[in-house]
């Protein structure tokens, strides 16, 4: 009889262990996604409707996030749609570490200047959107490390130069959009 209580005992420490070390690990992604998402927040000089403002709060979940949907296993921000929201600012590095992030739109906003690279850790990203900004400079070759990527919105941005032969990568890609406001040169081997 007290073997078996030992026994039980041990088996509801076990549990009891390995339940703290899940919740511990997904309250770190949450926080690195937080991070992430406060860092965009950080770069929005200009913010019109204030929904950023009075949502995106450290005290408040993330999930429940204007624009931010997380997936129900996890928890962790799998979309993201600040889409037509006026926003005015610049795309931080810090967006590559929402590692379960499956779309992505900020179209029609004001975001500009050059993309960072660290999108290219966004190894699950199926839809990007970045069309209708003021995104300037090369389209970046990293795009092509973007393998899932189903759909590409590049349209109506002021882009230069030649599209990157690193496109070809993206083997899932279905929709293509590269309208550019400037002057591109396609591909020519």
């Amino acid at each position: 009889m007290e073997k078996s209580f030992t026994s039980f005992l041990l088996i509801v420490l076990l549990l009891l262990h390995y339940a703290m070390v899940g919740l511990a690990m997904t309250q770190s992604n949450i926080t690195t996604d937080q991070l992430a998402l406060l860092s965009l927040k950080s770069q929005i000089i200009l913010e019109p409707s204030h929904f950023l403002d009075e949502s995106w709060s450290p005290t408040i979940s993330v999930c429940r996030w204007v624009g931010v949907t997380c997936g129900s296993r996890h928890q962790r921000v799998k979309f993201l749609n600040l889409s037509n929201m006026s926003l005015t600012g610049r795309i931080p590095g810090e967006l590559g570490n929402l590692s379960f992030l499956v779309s992505l739109d900020l179209g029609s906003n004001n975001f500009h200047g050059h993309l960072p690279q660290e999108i290219a850790h966004l190894h699950r990203l199926k839809f990007l959107d970045l069309s209708v900004n003021n995104f300037r400079g090369k389209v970046p070759s990293w795009f092509g490390f973007l393998h899932h990527l189903q759909v590409l919105n590049l349209g109506n941005n002021n882009f230069t130069g030649s599209i990157p032969f690193s496109f070809f990568n993206m083997s899932t890609l279905e929709i293509l959009n590269l309208n550019f406001k400037s002057d591109w040169k396609p591909y020519k081997p």
